[in-house]
């Protein structure tokens, strides 16, 4: 997704380095030293990212992201800065930069920068189908509806948002949508995993860190509270959260202020909290395993995600917006056959949206004729679930012959004893309130 990268600084040696590595890795890059011959150029030519030093000999790099920001809404732009500036970088994310690279840093930094922007674009994607007259071809599912009303009423106010749900059912999807439809558009949506971060780690990661601060801190890292600042903190797996960390994080809602690793003062952090988990944080509370006072903050707004399984009408017609995505990335016409959606609609589907991209991003890399069949899907079990219900289909279809049987013996009987119910319980070998249940459930009169 991401092809055009140009570079501007006004150090030649690591403008043409960067440049360099780039090319190297597939890019169209192109660096420039000087801003006027930059700024005409991308007037002809739109760049997706731009690596942008904040320090410049003619102009000051916030004057550049201004100019750039009024030409073109959606390039992304990564701020490269020195030791001593990092305050001008954290002012250039406020402004619309998307992240920011602290000299001297290791150019694969750059490959991880433009993975996360390409997630995001995917995110993006998603997001204007569910926005606006487009909702329906995402999901007519009454609970996802409600969760998405709830979404746009929630949007415009300045609350803790908690998103419940599943793995996969789709909660950062939801977050980027309640952010882009909040007061707070214009400023940053930060995510972060909290399972996927190291304990020991996370805490430098959320709040920053001073130089020096640890060892092999060697220069001053913005936390990702100041980096949403006057935007969005998505807090994914939020119940992964260590308690030990939890009350510095409860101090940050509050009171809206956050201190860097070895920082001697607060900062103002003027931040909304998005939340995510899978898991059940009231129960985590009372096994002691999750603040109470913290859950309380994040859950001002609780919001639920069904599950896949439970939005079977969905089904078909979120495979179907893949599909189109999926036709312009193969280059062929996609389409299921018909035991391909009855697949798909029995299925549980246990990783949910997730899941079900994956299996037909997968089918539409086998199909040759661009018609998904049921040998495509590599659905695993399908045939041990269908032999389970062959199996239950066939249980149930005995036990109604079984019942079918015992209530016309049970009628016959009754016929012989002229009604007696005594009689014919100790004919059947049974009690007589056995008897008088059997004769509620089968509806027969005596």
């Amino acid at each position: 997704m991401i092809k055009k990268i140009y570079i501007l600084d006004d150090n030649y040696t690591f403008t043409k380095s960067i440049e360099k590595f780039l090319i190297d890795k597939n890019f169209d890059a192109k660096g420039f030293t000087n801003e006027n011959e930059f700024i005409n150029f991308i007037s002809k030519e739109k760049p997706d990212v731009i690596l942008l030093d904040i320090k410049l000999k003619e102009k000051d790099g916030l004057i550049i992201l201004d100019e750039i920001r009024k030409k073109f809404e959606d390039v992304y732009i990564i701020i490269v800065t020195a030791y001593g500036s990092i305050e001008n970088a954290v002012k250039a994310i406020k402004k619309g930069a998307y992240y920011y690279l602290s000299k001297p840093f290791d150019p694969e930094e750059v490959l991880i920068l433009i993975e996360k922007i390409e997630e995001e674009i995917k995110n993006k994607e998603v997001l204007k189908a569910i926005s606006g007259e487009e909702i329906e071809i995402i999901g007519k599912n009454e609970k996802f509806l409600k969760a998405l009303e709830l979404a746009k009423k929630v949007a415009g106010e300045d609350v803790a948002v908690l998103l419940t749900g599943e793995s996969g059912t789709g909660k950062e999807v939801f977050a980027r949508f309640i952010h882009l439809n909040s007061k707070r558009k214009e400023g940053p949506f930060i995510p972060i995993n909290c399972a996927a971060i190291p304990k020991e780690l996370l805490e430098n990661e959320l709040f920053g860190s001073e130089k020096g601060a640890f060892t092999g801190s060697y220069k001053t890292k913005i936390g990702k509270f100041e980096l949403a600042d006057g935007g969005t903190l998505f807090l994914d797996e939020i119940a992964e959260m260590p308690l030990e960390l939890q009350p510095k994080l409860l101090r940050a809602i509050e009171y809206k202020e956050i201190e860097r690793l070895g920082g001697l003062k607060p900062i103002k952090v003027n931040t909304r909290i998005i939340a995510a988990t899978n898991r059940n944080l009231k129960e985590l509370v009372e096994k002691g395993l999750f603040r109470e006072d913290l859950y309380y903050r994040l859950s001002v707004f609780p919001i639920h995600l069904p599950p896949l399984r439970e939005r079977k009408e969905d089904i078909i017609l979120i495979s179907e917006n893949f599909l189109k995505k999926m036709e312009r990335k193969y280059g062929k016409k996609l389409k299921l056959n018909e035991e391909s959606k009855k697949i798909l609609i029995t299925y549980d589907f246990p990783g949910n949206i997730r899941e079900l991209e994956n299996i037909l991003e997968r089918a539409a890399i086998l199909t040759e004729d661009g018609i998904i069949k049921r040998e495509h899907l590599m659905i695993e079990k399908i045939e041990e679930k269908e032999e389970e219900i062959k199996i239950q289909n066939l249980k149930d279809i005995i036990e109604r012959e079984i019942e079918k049987k015992e209530k016309e013996i049970i009628e016959n009987t009754l016929k012989i004893t002229k009604g007696n119910i005594s009689k014919t319980a100790e004919i059947l070998g049974i009690s007589r309130k056995s008897l008088y249940e059997k004769l509620k459930k089968y509806k027969i009169n005596y």
